[in-house]
């Protein structure tokens, strides 16, 4: 009886460590809808990128980087907040793209202090 009672409790120990430690996974801010979108293929070069996020992000704290087919960077500007909308970065793009493939490096801080990273690539015809 004093075995099925401790195999329980170590059940319900182990289930709810699991699910505490996916609640933080989940708090991060991920990438949910980047335009132009991930693998796009575009036919004029956008004026800029604008990411959104799972959750509100510190501007301050995240940045874009834009490199091309032959990994140089691309000019871009600073990653700012869209004023209504904070899980929303805006990255203008200095000058038009031209024809190739892109590839879109993200860092951002999570208002809740958690970093994250990613990156994603579009093409322009």
């Amino acid at each position: 009886m004093k075995k099925t009672a401790f195999n329980s409790i170590v059940a319900l120990l182990l289930a709810s460590s699991t699910l505490a430690f996916s609640q933080f996974a989940i708090a991060h801010a991920h990438l949910k809808t980047p335009v132009p979108a991930d693998k796009a293929v575009v036919e004029t070069s956008p004026q800029n990128l604008t990411l959104t996020f799972t959750e509100d992000v510190e501007a301050a704290f995240s940045g874009v980087d834009v490199l091309n087919a032959q990994h140089q960077p691309v000019a871009v500007g600073k990653a700012t907040l869209n004023d209504k909308h904070h899980d929303q970065l805006i990255v203008p793009i200095s000058q038009p793209l031209p024809s190739g493939n892109y590839q879109v490096n993200w860092h951002v801080l999570s208002v809740d202090g958690h970093k994250t990273t990613g990156s994603y690539t579009f093409s322009v015809k």
